[in-house]
């Protein structure tokens, strides 16, 4: 029986010895070289299709990133500018030239009551512990005990409200409160410019936007499903978790602080009971009628994570 001949080229493809790179990757190299840097015949320019890609995906992330920070920074800026520069000094001039006459809510009550009592037992263990230093200089020269009845009385007959001391931290008390109300209301003012300013940007901004909006669109996608999950049970627990409670409790003190109301404490009680299960609410519909047909994986991945 005859043998076959073989092709000349057949003992170098099936014979080639292995080099320490393997030649797949140097092939994909060279392809990807090759896509790079392969020029236009006719025009004499380099296509570069990967070059025009990255171009584009860093455009995206500058303008994206401008966006954030315009629409972040540039109201907080112009609110503390205005606020400062503007309309408190104009609020100032008002109130020294028109006073008016402020009630005082619930809660500025129980601060100045608060701070009163600091006050009186501040200055009442300021004035023992003159009086304990001036009862061991005196105590070589008179008895003890006739030095502590004719020490200790002073401190019984002047009484706080009756000193010096105590009408300073009066006019004190009236000029910081007079100042939050100066703040209080120039505050308001400029929450409101900030607030249309913050909607001309929007309207402004509407093409920075949709380029906003596809960049983060295309940052969740390029996620994984763990990952995915992860910032999903991040978020959840932050805002309708176990221990939300009290940041919910904090943000609608600091909330209702901000515009001069009183926090009502069964106010606060009542949002917090009511507002956390209405957002749970809202995620679990969004997860099982939206997430669940866009990422049906990342919805397996995050019952199996909650498990």
């Amino acid at each position: 029986m005859k043998k076959q001949k073989l092709p000349k080229n057949f003992s170098s493809r099936a014979f080639e010895k292995i080099g320490l790179i393997p030649r797949s990757i140097i092939r994909t190299f060279n392809r990807f070289l090759k896509q790079l840097f392969e020029t236009n015949k006719e025009k004499g320019v380099a296509p570069s299709f990967v070059l025009y890609e990255f171009q584009i995906s860093r455009y995206q992330t500058i303008a994206s990133l401008k966006c954030f920070i315009n629409l972040i920074f540039f109201p907080y800026l112009f609110h503390f500018l205005v606020q400062k520069t503007i309309i408190y000094p104009i609020f100032e001039y008002e109130w020294n030239q028109i006073p008016i006459r402020m009630t005082m809510n619930s809660l500025e009550q129980e601060k100045i009551y608060h701070q009163l009592n600091n006050f009186d037992e501040q200055f009442f263990f300021d004035e023992l512990l003159k009086f304990h230093s001036n009862l061991e200089n005196s105590s070589k020269k008179n008895s003890p005990k006739k030095q502590s009845s004719e020490n200790f009385n002073p401190i019984a007959k002047n009484h706080f409200r009756t000193s010096e001391n105590y009408k300073t931290f009066l006019v004190k008390l009236a000029e910081k409160r007079n100042q939050d109300w100066l703040f209080l209301g120039s505050n308001i003012i400029s929450d409101c410019l900030t607030f249309f300013v913050f909607l001309k940007l929007l309207f402004l901004s509407t093409p920075q936007l949709i380029i906003l909006k596809s960049f983060l669109i295309e940052s969740i996608y390029g996620l994984n499903d763990t990952t995915k999950s992860f910032f999903l049970i991040l978020g959840t627990d932050l805002l309708v978790g176990f221990h939300s409670s009290k940041g919910w409790e904090l943000f609608m003190e600091n909330f209702l602080s901000h515009f001069g109301f009183s926090a009502d404490k069964d106010f606060i009680f009542l949002f917090v009971s009511t507002f956390p299960v209405i957002l749970d609410t809202i995620f679990k519909y969004w997860i099982f009628r939206y997430l669940n047909k866009i990422s049906p994986s990342t919805v397996a991945t995050y019952q199996n994570m909650l498990e």
